[in-house]
């Protein structure tokens, strides 16, 4: 038998463009890589799945997603780290390509989380899971 194909979202750009267009995300770059000359000290938020799966019998992909929130201090990426958070919760009933985002929930929220790769690095981290659902 078979069936419509199945089409899954690319779940880093759907947060990524969303963030993007965010008010409270202005001055703030949203992407799933870091920018060129990126030291840890800018403001950005870096986007990444890090796992998930698809859920047959409820017809849901459930990506999970880290966003990294850098900043020039402390204070600052922990500021934006809130706002972003903020912007998450709001993403339940957005519908992006094939797909509408039926759920969000913070599998881990906002933390203090040193880069060791970047000495000059301000970063907190955020872990998010979405519970996407196909369109039509």
């Amino acid at each position: 038998m078979t069936g419509p194909v199945l089409t899954f979202p690319d779940a880093e750009r759907l947060v990524v463009d969303y963030l993007t267009d965010r008010p409270e995300m202005t001055g703030i770059t949203v992407d799933d890589v870091p920018p060129d000359g990126f030291d840890g000290t800018q403001r950005v938020v870096l986007v990444s799945r890090v796992g998930g799966a698809w859920f047959d019998d409820e017809h849901v992909d459930r990506p999970l997603l880290e966003l990294e929130v850098y900043g020039p201090d402390k204070a600052t990426a922990h500021t934006d780290s809130l706002s972003m958070r903020t912007a998450l919760v709001q993403l339940r009933g957005v519908t992006y390509g094939t797909a509408t985002v039926t759920d969000v929930v913070e599998a881990d929220a906002v933390r203090w989380l040193p880069d060791w790769n970047r000495p000059a690095a301000n970063r907190y981290l955020t872990t998010v899971q979405l519970s996407l659902t196909p369109v039509g």
